[in-house]
């Protein structure tokens, strides 16, 4: 076998890469749900623990609305749909870059 070292081989790679939006998961103030309700909504669906979950409801109190969770939209659209079923105000926001 004959190798020529004159001879430089060019490969040419593709890299395809899906940048995913970070967003947050807001939970919107109301004056219907109890804070018992919003903390134990962020303990079962969010998986906070209580002393985070009584953190941010006193944070959602106080400022109108606080982002409890922030993932990537596919992760947290399920976690918004739970929580708006309960009857708190949720919404999904892309944070900027």
């Amino acid at each position: 076998m004959i190798y020529n070292n004159n001879i430089k081989l060019k490969e040419d790679f593709e890299v395809v890469t899906e940048l995913e939006e970070y967003c947050s998961l807001i939970i919107w103030n109301d004056d219907v749900n109890t804070f018992d309700w919003v903390i134990e909504t962020l303990i079962e669906v969010c998986g906070h623990s209580p002393e985070q979950a009584e953190q941010c409801a006193i944070l959602i109190d106080g400022k109108g609305k606080y982002a409890v969770k922030e993932g990537s939209y596919d992760t947290l659209k399920p976690m918004c749909d739970a929580i708006t079923e309960r009857g708190i105000g949720a919404t999904i926001e892309v944070i900027a870059n």
